[in-house]
Parts: structure tokens; sequence; C-alpha cells
């Protein structure tokens, strides 16, 4: 198992290098969106700054970009009932 530092690096190196969401990286991890979320935003300014502020910027990209996955995935659960 690893260190809670360890696990911090881990993810944020995770988000930057995939782009990947908060869910998606819990899940890879094996850890709750809960503990990567407050590990990416609390955790990870003290322990690596500057990779801090590059998942913030991935993050802030998924927030911007919700709205239209979720219309997507609302479209095709319907086109899916449809057939």
């Amino acid at each position: 198992m690893w260190s809670i530092e360890e696990r911090v690096v881990r993810c944020g190196k995770y988000i930057v290098e995939t782009g990947c969401t908060v869910r998606t990286c819990a899940s890879v991890m094996g850890t709750s969106k809960s503990t990567v979320h407050k590990d990416v935003t609390e955790r990870l300014s003290v322990l690596d700054p500057a990779l801090a502020a590059r998942v913030k910027a991935v993050l802030e990209v998924n927030l911007s970009e919700r709205h239209i996955r979720g219309g997507e995935s609302t479209r095709k659960k319907y086109a899916a009932r449809r057939k």
C-alpha cells in the first residue's frame, strides 16, 4: 500500500498525463472519489505546487466540459432504448 504522499502525487500525475476525471482516477487508483478530490485540491498543493497547478488546469477543463459529456451520455442512453 502507498503512503498518503505517494498516493497524492500518483493521482496528480495520472490526471495530468491522461486528462481524466476525478471519478476515473479514483476507479483506477482504487480509492473513493472524495479521497482523490481532497488529494489533488488540498494535499497536492503542499507537496508539489507545480503539479497542483497543472492538475487544477485539467480539472477546470473537465468542469467546463461536464455539461457536454452528460448530454452526450443521455443521448446515447435514449438512442439505445429506441433500438
